[in-house]
C-alpha cells in the first residue's frame, strides 16, 4: 500500500531550500516553483513541483493525491511557473487515466524521492499507472498565449 503524505518539519525546510534555489534560478533542470490563486482566497499560492518534459509536451503531476494545489489549479485552469527571473503563463488541462499512466510512469521513473507514494513501481507496466491514476492528477500544460 502506498505511504498517505504528511507535510511534516522536514519537508517544510526542504520545500524552502527548493523554494530559495529556484528564486535564484537554481535547482533540478525542471523543477519549477507553481503559482495558482487560491479557488476561495484569490490570494497566490506556490509550491515547487517537478515537471514531465517529452519534448514540448509538459505535464503536472501530483504525486501526492489531492492537494490544495490541484484543487486550486482545476478552479483557475492556468498558473505560474517560476524559475528565477522567468515567469510563464500555462494553461492545464486535466487529463484521463489513460493519457495520465505513461506521465505517471515517467515520473516514477526520473523522480525517486514520490516512489513511496505510488502502489506501482517503475519497472511496472503503464497499465498499473493507469489503474492509480485517479490518485494522483495529471496536468497537461500548453503556453496561455497559444
Amino acid at each position: 500500500m502506498a505511504r498517505m503524505f504528511r507535510m511534516n518539519a522536514g519537508r517544510r525546510i526542504a520545500n524552502a531550500a527548493v523554494r530559495a534555489g529556484l528564486a535564484l534560478g537554481v535547482g533540478e533542470r525542471n523543477t519549477r516553483l507553481l503559482v495558482v490563486r487560491g479557488r476561495k482566497s484569490g490570494t497566490p499560492m506556490s509550491t515547487p513541483v517537478t515537471l514531465v518534459v517529452d519534448g514540448e509536451r509538459r505535464w503536472l503531476v501530483s504525486p501526492y493525491g489531492e492537494r490544495a494545489w490541484v484543487k486550486n489549479l482545476r478552479a483557475a485552469g492556468e498558473c505560474e511557473l517560476r524559475r528565477g527571473r522567468r515567469t510563464e503563463r500555462v494553461r492545464a488541462r486535466e487529463v484521463s487515466a489513460d493519457e495520465a499512466g505513461p506521465v505517471l510512469k515517467r515520473y516514477a521513473e526520473r523522480v525517486a524521492i514520490t516512489r513511496p507514494y505510488f502502489d506501482a513501481k517503475p519497472t511496472d507496466p503503464v497499465q498499473r499507472f493507469i489503474e492509480e491514476a485517479d490518485r494522483h492528477p495529471v496536468f497537461e500544460l500548453t503556453p496561455a498565449g497559444g
